[in-house]
């Protein structure tokens, strides 16, 4: 099992700053991939970002390409999202996931382990 616990989250207005992270502990070293995705009301659940823990590669959505920075620290076996740039359609809750294997970086069901998620909020 992985456990994953995000912090970071709150409000700020559009075109400022947030960081999120993610700690995650127990059977880490299962895990080869991380994810963020996020959730707004009424729609369904997006893809923000991923990283592999051993090559340190990322990938991120055409949403927030260019705003959002994602990195890893392998010792302290945690993940952080940089979100500049903010905007008001960024508003959801932010979820840290975990995958084991995975074939599609970018779908949610690939996903083994979630967080309980954080909300970020951006006001206009």
């Amino acid at each position: 099992q992985v456990q994953l616990v995000e912090s970071g989250g709150g409000l700020v207005q559009a075109g400022g700053s947030l960081r999120l992270s993610c700690a995650a502990s127990g059977r880490t070293f299962s895990s080869s991939t991380m994810g963020w995705f996020r959730q707004a009301p009424g729609k369904e659940r997006e893809f923000v970002s991923a990283i592999r823990w051993s090559t340190g590669s990322t990938y991120y959505g055409d949403s927030v390409k260019g705003r959002f920075t994602m990195s890893r620290d392998n010792a302290k076996r945690m993940v952080y999202l940089q979100m500049n740039s903010l905007k008001p359609e960024d508003t959801a809750v932010y979820y840290c996931a975990a995958a084991v294997n995975i074939a599609t970086i970018w779908e949610p069901r690939h996903y083994d382990y979630w967080g309980q998620g954080t909300q970020v909020t951006v006001s206009s």
